[in-house]
């Protein structure tokens, strides 16, 4: 396991869509969507955001190594209405990875149970006794010998939940710090992007898409 030392990106915020309900952003990778221990983990994409626009509110996070879209609330009938979305996986989210090694399948489904691997935190693992449901729909976009991409559209929303569900497939996601080895992890990020997020707006109902194009 690679360890990394917490070096937030400075690039301003990517505003993709703003409203007086919600608000879109493209997160950088590298960025802590909200704080952790320490005072050298205080800077964090919801704190940024806070900055901008004090009422905004958080309905889900990012892995501080993936980048792409995530959604805020402005207010908190917002927030309740979101949370609400999330939780009957109403919200349809792609995400797009590198991973190592050639994927031979076209598409599939990953279900596996995954709880916090408790004396490795912050690693995950599958565990069928105790973890909580995963479920993970991918299909293959291309592949050769060394890697594929893959799109990943989670149905539930565990931690780790994409990076675990690869890794068991046997197809690591590259640069992965906690669960790649050797060649896999040798390159400069996690190649793991937030690309789609498709809801319903929180006050008037009407369907909504975003997109992201991948940066890899």
């Amino acid at each position: 396991m690679k360890q990394q030392k917490y070096s937030p990106p400075s690039t301003p915020i990517d505003i993709v869509y703003e409203d007086s309900d919600i608000l879109v952003v493209n997160k950088p990778e590298g960025l802590l969507s909200v704080p952790g221990r320490g005072l050298h983990l205080q800077d964090c994409l919801i704190n940024r955001i806070q900055e901008l626009f004090p009422m905004a509110l958080l309905v889900h996070r990012l892995d501080r190594d993936t980048s792409g879209l995530i959604i805020f609330a402005m207010n908190k009938h917002s927030q309740r209405q979101l949370s609400m979305q999330f939780e009957k996986r109403l919200i349809k989210k792609t995400y797009v990875a590198r991973v190592w090694g050639q994927v031979y399948e076209k598409s599939g489904i990953i279900e596996k149970p995954i709880i916090v691997d408790w004396p490795n935190r912050p690693l995950q693992k599958v565990c069928y006794e105790t973890g909580k449901p995963a479920i993970t729909n991918w299909r293959c976009v291309r592949a050769n010998q060394k890697e594929s991409r893959l799109k990943l559209n989670p149905k539930t929303g565990r931690s780790h939940q994409l990076r675990l569900h690869c890794m068991t497939m046997g197809h690591v996601i590259l640069g992965d710090p906690l669960y790649a080895e050797g060649e896999a992890v040798n390159y400069d990020r996690l190649m793991l992007h937030s690309e789609e997020l498709r809801l319903n707006h929180p006050e008037n109902g009407r369907g909504m898409s975003f997109r992201s194009k991948a940066p890899f």
